[in-house]
């Protein structure tokens, strides 16, 4: 298999296996014009397997979508063939229109022009509850 470096970009690396494809749907990555390689189940020393994906233009990616799918992943930053920085995610505090509240008498189910607002509140657990009614966000 041959993948090609790419000359400004990204490179979201150390993905777990599986969760390249969420990635992808979440950041809307199918409607850019520009190159996007997607790599599963690659071999890694650390995890065994890892998923990987490749930007091929420098696009405003949102850190903290990729940090609540996934935090252990790191950011490469590609100008002009070199890596200019590398980027590790840390889960966010707050997460503002990344998800959905799944309760229904939320005030978010009727009232449509709410930001969809979570708080961590169990960093340790991962979970996140949302700031109207405090239902745990379900992560699927």
């Amino acid at each position: 298999m041959n993948i090609d470096t790419i000359k400004n970009g990204y490179v979201i690396d150390h993905i777990t296996s599986g969760n390249a494809m969420k990635i992808y749907e979440l950041l809307e990555l199918g409607k850019l014009d520009c190159q996007v390689a997607i790599i599963t189940n690659a071999k890694s020393k650390k995890s065994g397997t890892k998923d990987i994906i490749k930007v091929g233009e420098l696009i405003n990616l949102d850190m903290d979508k990729l940090a609540y799918i996934d935090s252990n992943i790191t950011i490469n930053v590609v100008k002009n063939d070199k890596i200019i920085e590398k980027k590790k995610l840390t889960l966010p505090e707050k997460l503002v229109n990344v998800c959905m509240c799944n309760n229904p008498r939320c005030i978010t189910s009727t009232e449509k022009e709410l930001d969809q607002v979570f708080i961590l509140t169990d960093k340790e657990r991962n979970i996140y509850r949302c700031i109207y009614c405090e239902t745990k966000l379900n992560k699927n």
